[in-house]
Formats: C-alpha cells, sequence, structure tokens
C-alpha cells in the first residue's frame, strides 16, 4: 500500500485572492490596493474619517478619449466639507499611487465608516517569568530552541 503525498498547506491569502479581486472588480477597483493601502495612500488625517467605496468609470464613447473615472468616498459627516476641500490632494496622491489620471473628480458620501479592529499591540514578556520557565526547562542543546521554549512556556503560564 502506498503513502499518500505530502500534505502542503496553502496561505489563506493565496485561497482567497481571486475571490476577492472579484469583489473589488465589481465596485470598479482593478487592484484592492486602493482599499487595502488606504492610510498611506490619502493620509493619516484623510483615511481617520473616509474609506474608499468604489470607482466609477464613465461608459467609453466610440472615438472619443476615455474619461477619467470618479472616486466615490464615504465620508464621516463633519469631515465631508474638509475632504472636499482637499480634493485636489486626495486626487493627485491617488492618481501618482496608481501611476497614471486615472481619478478625474470625487464623489462623497456622508455614512459611518465600516470600522476595523484596532490591533492590540502585543504584550512584553517579562524577563523574570522568561528566566523561572528556562530554569524549569530539562536540558535543551541548541539556545535559540531553549529561547525560544522559555518565551513560550512564559506566555502559556500568563494566560
Amino acid at each position: 500500500m502506498s503513502k499518500p503525498g505530502p500534505i502542503t498547506a496553502k496561505p489563506l491569502s493565496g485561497l482567497l485572492a481571486a475571490t476577492l479581486a472579484d469583489a473589488f472588480a465589481k465596485q470598479g477597483f482593478a487592484a484592492r490596493e486602493l482599499v487595502t493601502r488606504w492610510a498611506e495612500i490619502a493620509g493619516a488625517q484623510i483615511a481617520a474619517h473616509s474609506e474608499p467605496l468604489k470607482i466609477q468609470w464613465p461608459r467609453p464613447v466610440e472615438g472619443q478619449p476615455q474619461l477619467p473615472a470618479t472616486l466615490v468616498l464615504r465620508v464621516e459627516g463633519p469631515m465631508a466639507l474638509e475632504i472636499q476641500h482637499s480634493a485636489d490632494v486626495i486626487l493627485e496622491r491617488v492618481n501618482r499611487f496608481l501611476g497614471w489620471n486615472a481619478i478625474g473628480k470625487l464623489a462623497l458620501r456622508q455614512a459611518p465608516l465600516s470600522r476595523r479592529p484596532v490591533r492590540k499591540p502585543p504584550r512584553v514578556l517579562d524577563k523574570a517569568a522568561v528566566d523561572r520557565v528556562a530554569a524549569e526547562l530539562g536540558e535543551v542543546a541548541d539556545d535559540e530552541l531553549r529561547t525560544a521554549l522559555a518565551k513560550l512556556g512564559a506566555v502559556i503560564k500568563r494566560k
């Protein structure tokens, strides 16, 4: 009887890439980076109060050059006026990110943002706890493995 071949785990991002690309394409985004990297593109101040919803491309007219698209942003109510005044800067940053003048104007939709949960920074391990666990470990030849096991043990005991 033959053994089955090795099982290799595939990253979740690789499996979902095609599905996410289709979902973003339906909203007019050629690439999801405009949404996922919005804070880098627009700046922290603007990104804290806005998020891209979709890109609306005008229908092409035969014999005419393609017109630039409209970027639709969801904006929190009080900041809409401020973001409207910053429209030229936002357009410049988005077009620089895309590499060409794809976006010609902004359309703002006032609505609450879909907030993503903020990741908590990892807690710092207590050096004394790591040393106590390291003392309880048996003989481990590899120093790096011994340190990693001591840190793991300290985290487990902390919980």
